[in-house]
């Protein structure tokens, strides 16, 4: 049992590590098939800057327990850089790398001024109380504020990070700064300078992917078979939005397990019962596993949880239409592949949960400008810009001949390799 569990751990290290070494692969197939020299991959195949930080933070029972942290700027060639902050015991270097080129490329797809940067913090913040967790939010601040800010590199919440957390930030940098600066964080509490509809910002955009790629297959939302995987901010209003317009949601999971119900789940009634960490299984006798519930039988399947849960492994087994992913990296490049060549059509991560940081930029302008719109004019306009994006990227993706992913690369890496070459760089 320990050597299976050994085995388990090797292989779950083993392809966090490889996401860093898709994304470039990827990277660099859209670049050479855009025609752009191998000198700009080099350019763009790592961040511009990886800045590794060690934060002391005095914990309850009077130790001091020091945390380490990492912020990416990937590409600032565009504008400042824009991504969140995660706090999560798994979080890596290379992991942070990735996703701060995945950002980039976010940027791009949805046309923003904005170059991809990311941050995380090696901790559980499950096991941590409130002070403790403001302590480590302050102190993440002070350790990275000198190459952060307005017009360099913009956080937001992330993976177990939220408005109260982006409230501390701010705070933290305002107090360095001497000078109220709302516009250096964003996914705030309104009252401080947060924009409405950015909490449900990404599950949004999600949603209005999964309304399109019903489109393209011809059959409609409502009475569709649809599993989230994931009930954390994203899967839970993810789950209320698709209830809402008529789909069945047939499962649901979080950490400890998954629900499921070919009649359709009481979404609203889980969504009372679910804790701030999107924990709900517990409460229930009958569950089912995380692996099984991808592979339900359904119209629509959205993993909005971690990463690589789907991989060559579990691909031939699923059963869905359509896969839309809402979270970051959920299927790798060989079950990409498998999935394509099976007809299922995939609506890549870099477009799917675009709709954050489209969002996040909104609340950016709207503190640079101190004018703030209300919650129906945030929506027409994410709604415009997903729309956009989506068109886009599936007529690339039917024109060349090749899968939804390599095409949001292609299209997300054009502005920032323009910007680059523009700029000399390259």
């Amino acid at each position: 049992m320990v050597a299976d569990k050994a085995a388990d751990s090797s292989q779950e290290n083993t392809e966090k590590m490889d996401v860093l070494t898709s994304t470039r692969a990827v990277v660099k197939d859209a670049l050479e098939r855009l025609g752009y020299p191998n000198e700009l991959y080099e350019l763009l195949k790592d961040s511009l800057r990886m800045l590794t930080v060690r934060i002391p933070v005095r914990m309850d029972d009077g130790s001091i327990k020091v945390f380490t942290g990492y912020r990416a700027q990937h590409n600032d060639a565009v504008g400042p850089t824009k991504g969140g902050v995660r706090f999560h015991p798994d979080v890596t270097e290379k992991e942070v790398n990735a996703l701060a080129i995945w950002m980039s490329l976010k940027a791009g797809i949805v046309d923003l001024p904005y170059g991809g940067g990311k941050g995380g913090i090696i901790c559980d913040p499950r096991e941590m109380s409130f002070r403790e967790l403001e302590g480590l939010s302050r102190g993440y601040v002070r350790a990275i504020s000198q190459i952060v800010g307005p017009t360099k590199d913009i956080p937001a919440p992330d993976v177990f990070t939220n408005s109260q957390i982006m409230a501390w930030m701010m705070d933290e940098y305002s107090r360095i700064d001497e000078f109220n600066n709302p516009g250096f964080i964003t996914g705030k509490p309104i009252v401080l300078g947060g924009s409405h509809g950015r909490e449900s910002a990404t599950a949004k955009g999600v949603t209005i992917c999964i309304e399109e790629a019903a489109k393209k297959r011809g059959f409609e939302i409502k009475g569709a078979r649809v599993v989230v995987q994931g009930f954390g901010n994203a899967g839970s209003f993810l789950a209320k939005f698709l209830h809402e317009a008529g789909a069945k949601v047939i499962g649901i999971s979080d950490a400890y397990g998954a629900l499921h119900d070919p009649d359709g789940l009481d979404i609203d009634y889980l969504l009372d019962r679910r804790d701030s960490f999107g924990t709900v299984t517990k409460l229930f006798d009958k569950t089912i596993t995380n692996e099984d519930l991808l592979e339900l039988d359904c119209d629509i399947l959205v993993p909005a949880a971690v990463q690589n849960q789907i991989t060559e492994h579990n691909a031939h087994n699923i059963k869905a239409n359509i896969v839309v992913e809402a979270a970051n990296g959920p299927t790798t490049m060989d079950a990409t592949k498998i999935l394509t060549d099976r007809g299922i059509l995939l609506v890549p991560d870099v477009l799917a949960s675009a709709g954050g940081v489209t969002v996040s930029y909104f609340e950016w302008v709207q503190n640079n400008q101190g004018y703030y719109w209300p919650e129906d004019e945030i929506e027409e306009k994410l709604y415009k810009a997903m729309i956009k994006a989506f068109n886009a990227i599936y007529n690339t993706a039917e024109t060349r001949g090749i899968d939804m992913r390599l095409a949001a690369y292609m299209v997300g890496v054009r502005k920032m390799a323009e910007a680059s070459r523009y700029r000399g760089w390259i």
